[in-house]
């Protein structure tokens, strides 16, 4: 947004001075927050008004303000100014003062309150948050030289009851923002996360609020227009300036290394496949075949299992094509996970694979929770489960971009603490580097792949093994396309 932006014009606007996205990140009281956006969505200008209210109220403390060069700590100091007279708070004009750190001469701005504290643009050197207290803002964080440094002595902060902002557009998949924006996604860092892309803000009406302040007049086809323009000019990187997608590196997910730290030949793969001419055959002849096949095969591996341990499932679906992957998981006294099996169905019908899925998480002790694939004809499978085991306890998920962006951080962190542990085979180690960054998120491309035995696969059993790792977080089932899960896992790291 334009710094001397008019406040009578944004007042005017439907909905107030603030955009829902703008107004959601002021909201969050959390002590650290991130937010992962588009270039110009107004995310720094709505941190001013926040700012300017935080430092002017007598309950407040001072803000220090980290952009990466000049022009943005001047944009803001300014913002924050205007914010101020808009609010009528009694703050003095911007200052200019130089001071000396590790023998270079610094200059900052600041303004100051009648409350006595006051915002102050800092340059982007981690020792200069020495000795501070109140609210930190790291901006456009991606781009600053030493980001870990600058979090580490910001993060001090927190001990007197400081905040911290982070603010970003992104920089490369491997760079520090993307990697924090990962750990926190993967529950390694309790923070409060946000993201905004170009088209959400638009949704929310910023072409609107640009055109209530420069004085255009907006229309569908004026905003279609723009949205192109600006795409255009931004070229080959408007996925990562405007649509919240870092730059690709390499691409690889998980590494044959990480997979094979939690696979083991202790635990077995089942493959049960029939021909197609096994549908045509007349129900009770195929639920007894089934029958005797599970009593076989299933129950010696759902004999004897531990009775106080929590277990849990994931199911992958398919049917002609790709395999239906069932992988139950026991809870383990170090609070990690083992897979019992992992089960293979290929060509079985829809009334059998409801039968086999019955029959093992009937004899699961202290079923705790299940997700299954509900895209296409696996919604008809995950339903049943639910209305047999009730919603509380399956997730009935419709993959989608944003449930793998949510979840797919989380399954990689089991990988890396050593927290889950799957069957040793060849096939589960491809499934599991089919998964490729596209597009800045984790997930299976369209290629398909081959078994060892030549047969189709596609990630199948990665699949089943993130929605089996996705359930040992939940605490409540339904319909799920996407949901961000509050509960932390602090496991140990170690031995089975």
């Amino acid at each position: 947004m334009n710094p001397t932006a008019d406040f009578k014009k944004l007042k005017d606007t439907e909905g107030g001075i603030l955009l829902s996205y703008q107004k959601r990140w002021i909201e969050d009281t959390a002590d650290v927050k991130i937010i992962e956006k588009s270039r110009r969505v107004g995310i720094s200008w709505a941190e001013a008004a926040d700012s300017a209210l935080y430092a002017a109220s007598e309950s407040g403390d001072d803000v220090w303000y980290i952009g990466y060069n000049k022009d943005m700590a001047l944009e803001f100091i300014s913002d924050c100014g205007n914010w101020a007279r808009h609010y009528s708070m009694a703050a003095s004009e911007m200052e200019e003062e130089v001071f000396n750190d590790e023998n270079k001469d610094i200059l900052t701005f600041k303004i100051k309150f009648a409350s006595g504290h006051k915002i102050t643009a800092l340059s982007s050197r981690p020792t200069n948050l020495r000795g501070k207290q109140g609210r930190v803002i790291l901006d456009e964080a991606a781009f600053h030289e030493d980001l870990a440094g600058l979090i580490k002595a910001a993060m001090a902060l927190l001990i007197w009851g400081g905040q911290v902002r982070i603010i970003s557009t992104h920089n490369g998949d491997a760079n520090e923002f993307n990697s924090l924006i990962q750990d926190v996604r993967a529950g390694k860092k309790p923070y409060s996360i946000h993201r905004v892309d170009f088209d959400e803000a638009l949704e929310a009406g910023l072409y609107q609020r640009i055109c209530k302040v420069l004085g255009r007049e907006w229309s569908p086809d004026a905003q279609t227009k723009w949205r192109q323009d600006v795409i255009d000019f931004y070229g080959d990187d408007a996925d990562e300036e405007l649509f919240v997608i870092p730059s690709q590196g390499s691409g690889i997910y998980l590494t044959r290394a990480l997979i094979e730290t939690c696979l083991s030949s202790d635990i077995p793969v089942i493959r049960y496949e029939q021909t197609r001419a096994f549908a045509e055959i007349a129900d009770g002849l195929r639920r007894s075949e089934v029958e005797a096949w599970c009593e076989e095969n299933l129950k010696p591996l759902l004999t004897g299992l531990d009775e106080k341990r929590r277990h849990y499932f994931g199911e992958d679906f398919g049917r002609t094509g790709d395999l239906s992957v069932i992988i139950p998981l026991a809870e383990q006294q170090s609070a990690n996970f083992k897979a019992l099996f992992v089960l293979e169905l290929r060509n079985i019908p829809f009334q059998q694979q409801e039968q086999i899925l019955f029959y093992i998480v009937d004899r699961l002790p202290r079923f705790s929770f299940g997700a299954l694939d509900a895209r296409g004809n696996g919604q008809y499978l995950a339903e049943r489960a639910m209305q047999k085991y009730g919603a509380s306890r399956i997730a009935e998920v419709m993959l989608s971009d944003k449930w793998y962006r949510e979840n797919m951080p989380k399954y990689k962190s089991a990988f890396e603490d050593r927290s889950i542990l799957l069957s040793k085979d060849a096939d589960i180690i491809e499934d599991h580097r089919a998964f490729k960054i596209i597009k800045g998120i984790a997930k299976l491309p369209d290629k398909k792949t081959k078994s060892k035995d030549k047969k189709q696969r596609h990630g199948d059993s990665g699949i089943a093994g993130a929605l089996s790792w996705f359930a040992t977080g939940q605490e409540g089932g339904g319909p799920i396309e996407y949901e961000s899960t509050q509960k932390r896992r602090f496991q140990k790291k170690g031995a089975w």
